[in-house]
């Protein structure tokens, strides 16, 4: 053998032992390493039941060679979820990686040239012994424990816990240990490629009453609300039966944590610094889905109305200001700039008695960290010491446990980020001058009088009206009596029947008294009777045509004058005998719709007069018949143009942008500017009407719902509409709202933009509908490639962003989050309009192929077309976040 062949062996054995030196004792089936095993390369430690894995793995998109010491999920298909990183801002750049266990009770990260890169904190416990061993947990923690036992409490030295990244797994803790000296915070990886600290975080402020603060940089960007010894009053509604969540506020630590009760789901909190947002997910059939994020609605953003101000999702605009206090710039105001917030509409005295205290309530505390709490004091105490300082502008309960309010904190600085709710949150004592005080109690009183008059005024007027109408019934029966005599000898002389002429009334019309009818199938006879007595009243205003009239006009329902059809029957063309062109609806006797769409139809499109609503002329009632008689609209329904190759073409962007706009001033005049609340309940583009200069206006108004006074939401047994346009919270939950329409109306929207159905697979190999295809291309900023090939080059790019923008804030998951339709009026006719970043969709129901004609028309509530898991707070004594 050769010197230099020698030479080559030794060296290829000692490479050999350096390596073998590196090797782990430990499988990939073990979950721990002591003194004696160390982890390297690829491999790994998995939990004793199978959860969670820990190792070296390098993110997605990285291609430098760097490496980290993570813990992500172990049985779950897909990508890589990594819920922790160890050297998150120390990457092992000379693989291969190693972790060991120290002598001194420390983990260690070696390089591949055997350099420290990242140590655990040194143990809080002194007694290492030669047991101590470092053990993954199925609760994804890792557990040094003094002893290796990785049960006992008293023995653990470190834990991952104490240190989290990005995710807050169940039992973990945010917040401030004082005794141990720990802060724990969330935050953001810096990019999907970079787990390095970015610069958006989820953190506990202390001070005051404890409270949980969103931030990018030092903005603060959201906040959870002061925690109130039941809630964080800024998520009120968030509780789920799945869930327990906790919030524990003591001299020695304050934190917030939450537990699972089923084991096998799993959920995770997120900091997503991309979205500024925190988000909670849930493991659904294998896949993560978005189960709420913070902020979610415009008043959910820190301080959005300023100092003193307040701000109702329910109010248009959302910000006001408080009691007794005006805006500070009202050019502002008026402009939707509420940053600089309201000032006192009178000063205070600060004599401790010229002043008192106005409680608004259902109320998000005012920001609290800067706050003064006293927990011994009753809230008549609060009061005193409140009108003692003069620099004291509020106060309210420290604690409401149990419903009752006890201990106190009061406010000497700016009342910040306040927000009201339609349900009991806490009542929040605001200080103002007994004159302020005074003026409103008096506009209380007149507000609690004016009914007791009006209920006066209207006894009075119905009792004139009364004696008005015994006299005109009287007087038009005997009209009656004396025409019917006339016409009977008219009769006899010409022995021919003469209708009614069209210049006595506005179209020509019948009034049965003793209408014989025979019942329409699955309508009661007293329902039938309703009709035409509904049908007559004057409130109404609605003429009946009679049967022979619509036969007439539409020769007989010949197949030539057929124009369409839908879930009521189909729809013909008919030319009245003055030459007025009307579509005429007749009820099919195999239709979904019965009676009950009928009238309400009638009732509510009869009172409705909007440029964007297609106006009723009439109604037809005879026998088994049931028929309704719009005004024509000669380009016929909005589908046939935007789903259709050729006629796309002739719908330029700016006549898209119009009908946009068009259906938009519709929905909310239906919504907010009509005599009653009006939730359509199945908008799409076969129910968008386009007259002869192409106006959109809303029709079918069959299965719409009239909402009266403060309502703003229903729940109905039968969910009823159209798959692809319904709302999530109303096709699994039955839930009605105006926001149901809103999520329809973003739907149309993107059909409008891009010429295709909702109700498709856009691509395949994700399985995705054209709100999730949208809400990919908006994400990866390639929104303009939504845009519809028909329109060529000619459309305002920004403007047509704009409208997919507007769109996707539509459909979002949480009603709650998406916008009224007057801002999404405001914001599609202001090209200056600021708007907020979309989030992901909700999930849209139904199968992914068919027309939008097909309705689930009479699905039950209960029947099981669809399995939904609905998670319902029901925690006591613990916050929900």
């Amino acid at each position: 053998m050769s010197a230099s062949t020698l030479v080559h062996l030794l060296l290829l054995l000692l490479a050999a032992a350096a390596a073998t030196s590196f090797t782990p004792t430990a499988s990939a089936s073990t979950d721990a390493i002591d003194r004696n095993s160390s982890l390297t390369g690829n491999q790994t430690l998995v939990s004793a039941g199978g959860v969670y894995e820990l190792g070296f793995f390098s993110p997605a998109g990285a291609d430098d060679g760097r490496t980290y010491l993570g813990i992500w999920y172990a049985s779950i298909p897909g990508p890589t979820t990594v819920v922790w990183v160890a050297n998150r801002q120390d990457p092992v750049l000379s693989s291969p990686g190693a972790l060991q266990l120290s002598a001194d009770g420390r983990l260690v990260i070696l390089d591949g040239s055997n350099a420290t890169v990242w140590s655990s904190a040194a143990p809080t416990t002194g007694n290492i012994t030669a047991r101590a061993a470092a053990r993954l947990q199925d609760s994804g923690n890792l557990v040094l424990s003094a002893d290796g036992s990785g049960s006992d409490e008293q023995s653990v030295a470190w834990q991952s816990f104490d240190y989290p990244t990005d995710t807050l797994l169940p039992g973990m803790k945010l917040g401030v240990d004082i005794r141990a000296g720990i802060t724990r915070n969330i935050t953001s990886w810096r990019s999907p490629s970079d787990p390095s600290p970015g610069d958006v975080t989820f953190k506990l402020v202390i001070g005051g009453l404890p409270q949980f603060f969103l931030l990018r940089g030092d903005e603060r960007i959201y906040t959870s609300g002061p925690w109130n010894g039941d809630i964080l009053t800024g998520v009120p509604y968030l509780r789920a039966q799945a869930f327990t969540f906790e919030v524990v506020y003591s001299a020695d630590e304050t934190y917030y944590s939450y537990f699972i009760r089923d084991p096998s789901l799993l959920s995770r909190l997120v900091v997503d610094g991309a979205a500024t947002q925190l988000k909670r997910f849930s493991l659904n059939n294998g896949a993560w889905s978005s189960f709420w994020y913070y902020p979610t609605d415009q008043c959910d953003f820190y301080a959005k109305c300023g100092p003193f101000g307040y701000c109702d999702t329910a109010r248009s605009p959302p910000c006001s200001c408080l009691p007794g206090f005006v805006p500070r710039s009202p050019d502002q105001w008026r402009q939707r700039d509420w940053s600089g917030g309201c000032v006192r509409a009178t000063n205070l005295s600060c004599d401790g008695t010229g002043d008192g205290f106005w409680v608004v309530n259902r109320m998000k505390l005012p920001q609290a960290t800067d706050a003064t709490v006293y927990a011994g004091m009753t809230l008549d105490q609060c009061r005193q010491a409140c009108l003692g300082n003069c620099s004291c502008g509020a106060y309210a309960a420290a604690n409401n446990s149990g419903g009752v309010g006890v201990g106190c904190v009061f406010w000497t600085v700016d009342l910040l980020d306040m927000r009201q709710y339609p349900i009991v949150v806490q009542d929040v004592y605001i200080r103002l001058a007994q004159s302020d005080i005074d003026a409103l109690n008096a506009a209380a009183a007149d507000n609690h009088q004016r009914p007791q008059k009006s209920k006066l005024i209207i006894i009075v007027v119905a009792t004139i009206s009364g004696v008005l109408l015994v006299a005109a019934v009287g007087c038009c029966f005997w009209m009656m009596k004396k025409t019917k005599a006339q016409r009977k000898r008219q009769s006899d002389d010409t022995a021919s029947s003469v209708p009614p002429s069209t210049a006595d009334f506005q179209l020509p019309y019948r009034v049965r008294s003793q209408p014989s009818l025979s019942p329409v199938r699955g309508q009661q006879p007293d329902e039938v009777s309703g009709e035409l007595r509904y049908a007559g009243e004057k409130d109404v205003d609605l003429p009946l045509f009679d049967l022979d009239v619509i036969l007439a006009a539409t020769d007989s329902f010949a197949e030539h004058k057929k124009i369409g059809a839908g879930g009521f029957g189909p729809v013909y063309m008919g030319v009245l005998e003055d030459g007025q062109q009307v579509a005429v609806k007749r009820l099919s006797q195999g239709s979904a719709q019965g009676a009950r769409e009928f009238m309400n139809e009638v009732k509510l499109i009869a009172k409705l007069q909007h440029r964007n609503l297609v106006r009723l002329l009439g109604c037809c009632i005879d026998n088994d018949e049931r028929m309704l008689v719009y005004e024509y609209m000669h380009n016929q329904s909005l589908d046939t143009f935007i789903f259709d190759e050729a006629k796309g073409r002739l719908l330029r962007w700016q006549k898209r942008f119009e009908i946009i706009l068009g259906i938009a001033r519709g929905l909310q005049y239906l919504h907010e500017d009509s005599r009653f609340r009006i939730i359509h309940r199945d908008l799409k583009a076969s129910n968008v009407l386009l007259d002869r200069n192409m106006v959109p206006k809303i029709s079918d108004f069959g299965i719409a719902r009239m909402f009266g006074g403060d309502q703003t939401t229903a729940y109905t047994r039968k969910v009823i509409g159209t798959y692809g346009y319904m709302s999530p919270e109303y096709a699994m939950d039955g839930l009605i709202s105006i926001k149901s329409d809103v999520f329809s109306f973003g739907v149309l929207v993107l059909e409008i933009v891009t010429g295709r159905r909702n109700r498709g697979s856009y691509q395949p190999e994700l399985d995705v509908n054209l709100l999730g295809y949208a809400w990919m291309l908006w994400r990866e900023g390639r929104g303009i490639e939504l845009l519809d090939d028909a329109l060529g080059g000619g459309f305002h790019h920004s403007r047509a962003l704009r409208c997919v923008q507007v769109a996707l804030l539509c459909v979002e998951a949480q009603p709650r989050n998406r916008p009224l339709m007057s801002s999404v009026v405001t914001m599609l006719s202001s090209d200056n309009a600021v708007l907020p970043e979309p989030n992901e969709p909700g999930v849209n129901p139904g199968m992914t192929t068919s027309s939008d004609t097909e309705s689930s028309r009479t699905r039950s509530a209960t029947a099981n077309y669809v399995t939904v898991t609905r998670l319902e707070a029901r925690s006591t004594g613990h916050s929900s976040l």
